[in-house]
């Protein structure tokens, strides 16, 4: 039996990299329906007509694709007013949308961290909060549901240019474990994974400089970049029963990272 099957599962940021991924792990691995969320002009909804298309003719999974900045509380009501709308309930909610804008600690503008912490942290509760996934869980769900938070390797140290991007991913982190304990008599669990380095749109630009491409593989124990694909497993396994005794973990996914001291 496939490990989500007949589970409805909203994913935001879900137009490229982990969150395209995502989705078509969940499809595949029997989700019912899928709210979609994201934002970004004529381009990226496009791409997501095409997610949907490539869904929809593979897989028996209906969708609904919610745009919005997440960053606006409005938009979470929006996803959630929607998923339930159309399938009376959301079971997991995969919250991975976010920004990594790199600059430099010193010459950073106050815009650039004020943007990071609002798409990254503020964003992050504004959809699992009750106004959002967590009281539509309590209240739709009786057997309660799964809350899956894209944090980061960055949430356990420090990077030159992401002196803004660390403290959301820490917070993520933490958001996910303070859930966790508020949630959990509710049968909702919360857990958050936290990729390595994942050849996205995010850093394509670095990862096309040789240099510092073979820098950041050196320090991979598995001797290679990561991919949305290497991701998207763990997500669903954390969606699925297999997880089902699985609440306040920090999954590491970044290929040995963190215990290769090169």
């Amino acid at each position: 039996m496939a490990l989500l099957n007949g589970k409805i599962v909203a994913i935001t940021g879900s137009s490229r990299g982990i969150g395209k991924a995502a989705a078509l792990k969940c499809a595949e691995q029997g989700a019912a329906g899928m709210v979609l969320h994201y934002y970004g002009d004529e381009a990226t909804s496009e791409e997501v007509l095409s997610l949907e298309d490539e869904i929809t003719t593979k897989y028996r999974c209906d969708i609904v694709s919610v745009p919005g900045d997440i960053a606006d509380p409005a938009t979470s009501t929006n996803i959630v007013t929607r998923g339930v709308e159309k399938f009376s309930r959301i079971d997991v909610l995969v919250s991975n949308a976010g920004i990594c804008p790199f600059y430099d600690f010193l010459s950073m503008p106050r815009e650039v961290w004020a943007r990071t912490m609002a798409v990254n942290l503020d964003g992050s509760f504004y959809v699992v909060q009750g106004q959002a996934v967590a009281n539509q869980m309590k209240s739709q769900n009786p057997q309660g549901g799964s809350i899956i938070q894209i944090s980061s390797w960055s949430a356990y140290g420090g990077g030159e240019f992401q002196a803004h991007y660390g403290p959301t991913k820490a917070g993520v982190l933490s958001l996910m474990q303070s859930c966790a304990v508020a949630l959990g008599k509710y049968g909702i669990r919360c857990n958050a994974i936290l990729p390595g380095t994942i050849s996205t749109e995010i850093n394509k630009e670095d990862l096309a400089n040789p240099e510092k491409r073979a820098y950041m593989e050196k320090r991979i124990s598995l001797g290679r970049l990561g991919n949305p694909d290497d991701v998207a497993g763990p997500i669903v396994f954390m969606a699925s029963d297999l997880a089902r005794y699985v609440t306040g973990s920090a999954l590491l996914v970044a290929g040995g990272l963190f215990v290769n001291l090169q």
